[in-house]
């Protein structure tokens, strides 16, 4: 038997960086002793990213150092990180150490600089080391006349010294393109790039891992905000283990029993339902009935209000079992919403609470919730919710306001009828000088559903089907402008 080759394969230790969202987006943590710059324009959280890491990181056995140049003082820049939750004063001038290269900066010797740097280091012994912001270090050496300045050179060194101390670095810095031409884009080993964006009045961040070598990072653009707590990053929703799609064969009620009977035995579990109507049509009580009957047979909800106050839920049922811990309440007051961050709030509740149901109510007033920016592409914001929720195997009831056109039968605004499972349209129709509720089930897939059009009527207990419209066919046949909507409706259906 012949025993297996040693392998020559470096294990690189990954760090946990204490920003949520971001240990995904760089691919499972920081590579430790890594040489990386954090970049981007003022005001866009490079100051206050690295010190949520550096809080996180740094421990008695690994120390960290934190040089302060041109940028904010010390007693500055403590002053306003004071605000977030995660800083600890005690861990300053035990395992954090401020250190100011002003002087040594000002003097735009980058030699100089680097001696300060290298002594310091010598004598603290640090793991971590960042120093911010290092934009000011190059724009003071360029200042100069100084020929010994040599500023490839000088990264260069400053990079191989601290992988030779074994220390994670960072480089804070003022960059405004990542298209500038700089050596110390070549030689860091990681290169995490913010961005700030204002649409009329509303402003965006979003974070982008341009290059973290020997890591899988995840690509593109990843929103963020900045809070209390810090930053948090939102990055894609992930399958959880790929959860299989339910069969159809088993059926959850949707609260009003005749519609049950009209989906051909109630709503198949793990479905996504799109009820769509103009204003007034009971759209936002059948999604209350849903949950209702979900907290009737133990089954916890959670819905996302997007047209209404939550402290002004008008509808007493629904309150009642958010009350009573039933139902939870996603309703996020944050302006500038990204799609990944609604995706996550809801993720989270429906994991913390075991929830079965799901309402979004509604899709409008989705989309004005969202960042300018993210309502450019709503389709694609949609869809990604929608795989989302699929994904954790929850039935998913949406509600998507309609103008009420008696010509034309539309199931969404969006173009999104087709990313649903299953299709509940409500109408309003003109019979004899009265005006009346439809509701009709357009379409459940890989299953039978009724095709009539049937009235309904809401009342304290709520959604009461009646008959089909067929019964008011003489009334119908009388006048022919009344027509116009029942049978358009009929025709489209």
């Amino acid at each position: 038997m012949t025993s297996p080759k040693p392998t020559d394969k470096v294990v690189i230790n990954r760090l946990r960086t204490g920003v949520p969202g971001l240990d995904e987006v760089l691919g499972g943590g920081l590579p430790e002793f890594s040489f990386n710059l954090i970049a981007g324009p003022p005001g866009c959280g490079k100051t206050t990213l690295a010190h949520q890491m550096m809080f996180a990181l740094a421990t008695a056995e690994r120390p960290a150092l934190y040089f302060t140049v041109l940028g904010e003082p010390p007693l500055k820049m403590l002053r306003y990180q004071q605000q977030f939750d995660y800083f600890d004063s005690e861990a300053v001038n035990q395992s954090i150490r401020y250190i100011n290269l002003a002087d040594a900066t000002q003097a735009g010797d980058l030699d100089e600089v680097l001696r300060r740097i290298v002594a310091e280091v010598e004598k603290h012994g640090p793991s971590l080391v960042f120093v911010d912001s290092f934009r000011s270090v190059v724009l003071a050496s360029q200042t100069q006349s100084n020929p010994n300045n040599n500023l490839p050179q000088f990264v260069q060194q400053l990079g191989m010294l601290m992988t030779t101390w074994q220390a994670t670095t960072f480089l804070i810095g003022e960059y405004f393109s990542e298209t500038d031409s700089n050596p110390i884009f070549t030689v860091a080993d990681g290169l995490i790039w913010l961005r700030q964006s204002v649409l009329r009045n509303s402003m965006v961040r979003k974070m982008e891992v341009m290059k973290m070598r020997g890591q899988p990072t995840l690509p593109g653009l990843h929103s963020f905000r900045i809070g209390q707590a810090g930053i948090r990053v939102f990055a894609p929703a992930t399958a959880p283990g790929n959860t299989p799609r339910q069969e159809p064969s088993r059926r959850l009620s949707s609260g009003v029993p005749a519609l049950d009977d009209m989906l051909g035995g109630g709503i198949p579990a793990g479905y996504s339902l799109l009820v769509a109507g103009p204003s007034g049509s009971g759209k936002s009580i059948l999604a209350a009935a849903f949950l209702a009957e979900g907290a009737r047979v133990g089954e916890k909800g959670v819905i996302a209000v997007f047209e209404q106050r939550a402290d002004r839920l008008q509808n007493p049922m629904l309150s009642a079992l958010i009350d009573e811990h039933m139902v939870t309440l996603v309703d996020s007051r944050a302006p500038d919403l990204s799609i990944d961050e609604i995706i996550h709030l809801l993720l989270a509740e429906i994991k913390r609470v075991g929830a079965n149901r799901v309402v979004i109510d509604s899709l409008s007033g989705f989309e004005l919730s969202l960042a300018p920016t993210f309502r450019e592409d709503f389709r694609s914001s949609l869809a990604s919710l929608v795989s989302a929720l699929a994904a954790t195997g929850v039935t998913v009831l949406m509600t998507s306001e309609l103008e009420d056109r008696y010509t034309d039968l539309r199931f969404s605004p969006y173009g999104t009828a087709f990313l649903t499972d299953a299709i509940i349209v409500q109408r309003y129709v003109e019979i004899d000088s009265q005006l009346l509720r439809v509701m009709a089930v357009v379409k459940v897939r890989a299953s039978a559903h009724s095709d009539q059009l049937r009235q309904y009527r809401i009342d304290d207990q709520g959604i009461q089907l009646g008959e089909t419209l067929a019964g008011h066919e003489g009334l119908l046949s009388a006048s022919p402008r009344r027509v116009l909507g029942a049978a358009a409706l009929g025709a489209e259906l």
